[in-house]
């Protein structure tokens, strides 16, 4: 008993927030933090893990970005300043005058336009996963040097939070003319941090660069990731080594830390626009059987297992494709009318097995290919292949890196998957994107056409009503679920421990945000 008072004073003077308004940021030092995980190469437009975009914020710009501390609130990146016309149709930037890319060449407008020409129509050979978000550009026009116009063919109520996503990293005009691939293997942004050098499996530096836009920033002389995971990165944490990681820590990871370091440490914590996703895929039999799919999902006790895998991962809420609490999320009353959601787990696992029983399967074999990233990869996937268990279904468990994992899901090179769905921001047009057709979405792994969810999705992003809108989602929902193209897990949660005398550094609820440092530094 008097280990858990210990623990729970030490936590709650670890959550402790000094007003942020009583401290200068102060010049200097060198910001030391872990990575779990290393990118598959340096393309912003091309990645949608944290192994990429913390390794590669630092080093880049973004037309606008979000305001971390005062999340979803938007502020200016390289535009200085930006006007929407009343009909939503056309969006006009007008750029910094002094943006320099780290070669000392002027960052202009043609590098804005060489950068989004290829996020929406990425020439052949180049990959962008942002294609379909940017699908309404008609045109990108640069009357001068300092002002680029974005010219829409429809309006699209996420358009300036998409300006805003990390993931646009601007490139070299010059570059990209050069070789579109440049960004693939070189690192040359407008970012605050210089690139210094990548030592694969071991760190990543950058060091402050001295012409960036905004005068007196960055506060850090420069930063080094080091690439550690599990009970080294706690080590490291325990004995200074690192100052933090900005993915998170299981609650098990946290209260460790906690207890080890008390006050020296400060606690963030925040809801998660990320949930593990079960994928089928089915271009592959017997996936191509929405009975199949369907008995899968309704396996999942999902209940049950957000109570206790929270315990050891960072996994917490029950909801479907939007995270729960969000306005336009589907209640638990709402989420009970769909096939996997029920808490009577009895009775869905008996139905499960008739499913399998019609589809001709009930000796279901199959390989679940899920990530070595240990948090929250490892748990779920374990989790999902016993509840398979319960319903006669046996599962064999594949962890790949990050690289011939996410080559694995583009080619179709597996039977089903457990696939993160993480965005910059709580928006139903990220979220849905990942599932309306393969045609229509480079992020639809699942190799499906479905042309009611196309509908769907564009009715949505369409709608102007937020009633109307709440309620095409919920059809959206509830047919993807029916088919069972894909089957959500748990929602994760984030809990980031970092050490007292890093400042700031806000945590929002998507781990994307907040990468580029600018504002990062250090107390003496």
């Amino acid at each position: 008993m008097l280990r858990s008072c210990a623990l729970l004073t030490g936590l709650a003077a670890a959550l402790a927030l000094p007003a942020a308004a009583q401290e200068t940021p102060k010049r200097g030092g060198t910001l030391q933090f872990a990575i779990s995980g290393e990118p598959p190469n340096y393309d912003c437009h091309a990645n949608s893990s944290f192994a990429a975009i913390h390794w590669l914020a630092p080093h880049y710009s973004t037309l606008l970005k979000f305001d971390t501390a005062n999340y979803p609130k938007i502020l200016p990146g390289v535009a200085q300043s930006y006007e929407v016309s009343p009909d939503q149709l056309t969006y006009t930037f007008k750029l910094r005058p002094n943006v320099k890319f780290h070669d000392g060449s002027a960052m202009t407008s043609t590098d804005i336009k060489a950068t989004y020409e290829r996020l929406r129509n990425p020439p052949q050979g180049v990959v962008s996963l942002r294609q379909a978000s940017f699908e309404d550009i008609a045109a990108i026009e640069t009357p001068d040097p300092l002002t680029v116009v974005f010219k829409l063919s429809k309006p699209d109520a996420s358009m300036l939070a998409n300006f805003a996503s990390p993931w646009n990293c601007i490139y070299s005009a010059a570059k990209l003319q050069q070789d579109p691939n440049f960004p693939k293997t070189n690192i040359l942004g407008t970012g605050a941090f210089k690139f210094v050098e990548h030592v694969k499996g071991s760190h990543w530096i950058g060091q402050r660069f001295e012409d960036y836009y905004e005068q007196g920033k960055p506060y850090l002389d420069g930063f080094r990731a080091v690439l550690l995971s599990g009970a080294p990165m706690i080590n490291a944490m325990n004995g200074g080594q690192i100052m933090a990681e900005f993915r998170g820590f299981s609650p098990a990871e946290r209260d460790r830390l906690v207890q080890s370091l008390g006050e020296k440490v400060q606690v963030q914590e925040s809801g998660w626009v990320c949930k593990l996703d079960i994928l089928f895929n089915t271009a592959k039999k017997p996936f191509d059987d929405a009975r199949v799919r369907r008995a899968l999902s309704m396996a999942i006790d999902r209940w049950g297992g957000a109570k206790n895998l929270q315990r050891i991962a960072f996994v917490k809420e029950v909801g479907g494709i939007l995270r729960p609490g969000y306005e336009f999320a589907a209640s638990k009353d709402e989420l009970a009318q769909y096939p996997g959601f029920s808490e009577n787990i009895q009775a869905a696992r008996e139905h499960a097995k008739k499913l399998l029983a019609e589809a001709g399967v009930q000796n279901l074999k199959l390989t679940l290919t899920n990530r070595t990233v240990a948090m929250p990869y490892t748990p779920t996937g374990l989790f999902v292949i016993d509840q398979w268990r319960q319903i006669g279904v046996q599962a064999e468990h594949s962890q790949l890196e990050t690289a011939p994992y996410q080559a694995s899901l583009q080619s179709g090179n597996y039977e089903a998957a457990l696939n993160f769905a993480c965005d910059f921001m709580d928006e139903p047009n990220l979220q849905l994107i990942n599932y309306i057709s393969k045609d229509q979405s480079s992020l639809n792994y699942g190799n499906y056409i479905d042309r009611k969810l196309d509908e769907l999705y564009e009715k949505q992003k369409r709608a102007t009503s937020k009633d109307e809108r709440k309620r095409l989602i919920r059809e959206f929902e509830q047919h993807l679920f029916k088919e069972s193209y894909t089957a959500p897990v748990i929602w994760w949660h984030r809990y980031i421990v970092h050490d007292r005398r890093l400042k700031g550094w806000h945590i929002t609820p998507s781990h994307y945000l907040g990468q580029d440092l600018v504002d990062v530094w250090i107390a003496q």
